[in-house]
């Protein structure tokens, strides 16, 4: 069975890559090329707010799960790079995945 935090990390992290590109490749240049800066207080904000809601998911991963402080760290590191968080979630879904076998005898 899949661990619910995890389950909840992975998709608020997904959610915050998503809106750094947004942010990024659209609002970005809608600001500066189409002298709209609506489009990015709008997206910095949505971006802001899922990038706390996916700190405040690896602190609870990390108490759940027993999580070392570098491995909340490389997450948390992860949500500050544009692609980061689509590659950690490929580490966070095999985590997950390991997690639902039954332990070795």
């Amino acid at each position: 069975m899949q661990n619910p935090a995890l389950s909840r990390l992975r998709t608020i992290g997904l959610a915050e890559g998503v809106s750094f590109l947004v942010l990024l490749g659209i609002a970005m240049p809608l600001k500066y090329l189409g002298d709209m800066p609506l489009a990015v207080t709008v997206a910095g904000w949505i971006h802001g707010l899922l990038f706390m809601a996916l700190c405040a998911a690896v602190l609870r991963v990390k108490r759940t799960l027993g999580w070392e402080l570098r491995t909340a760290g490389r997450v948390v590191l992860a949500g500050l790079l544009p692609f980061g968080p689509f590659v950690i979630d490929g580490w966070l879904r095999t985590k997950d995945i390991a997690d639902d076998r039954p332990p070795r005898k």
